[in-house]
């Protein structure tokens, strides 16, 4: 199994920065390849949509709503949002996601338990 913990969230002013970050570890066996990575949101009432994703070779893409705002970097195990000029409409839960093999299991998607982001106006 993959262990996946999100780190970060916070309440912050419309305009403010905040910056996630995610670790994916192996439990019961090492990782042996870490895949995508990506943030997603979920904003009480709405379906789980996608804020970004980066590739293992640092091929980005982003959500219309966020270009320009957000940026995505990773190093090895670790994934970061850097999120400015937030606007109330960011408000959510921010869900980590990393697909990852292990020692004894193919690649498969793995998910943080989510951290919330409260932007206020």
């Amino acid at each position: 199994q993959v262990q996946v913990v999100e780190f970060g969230g916070g309440l912050v002013q419309a305009g403010g920065s905040l910056r996630l970050s995610c670790v994916a570890s192996g439990t019961s066996a090492s990782i042996t390849r870490i895949n995508d990575m990506g943030w997603y949101r979920q904003a009480p009432g709405k379906w789980r949509e996608l804020v970004a994703t980066i590739t293992r070779g640092g091929d980005t893409n982003y959500a219309d709503s966020v270009k320009g705002r957000f940026t995505i970097s990773r190093d090895k195990d670790t994934v970061y949002l850097q999120m400015n000029s937030l606007k109330p409409e960011d408000t959510a839960v921010y869900y980590c996601n990393a697909n990852a093999a292990t020692a004894i299991l193919v690649a498969r998607d793995y998910w943080g338990q989510g951290t919330q982001v409260t932007v206020s106006s």
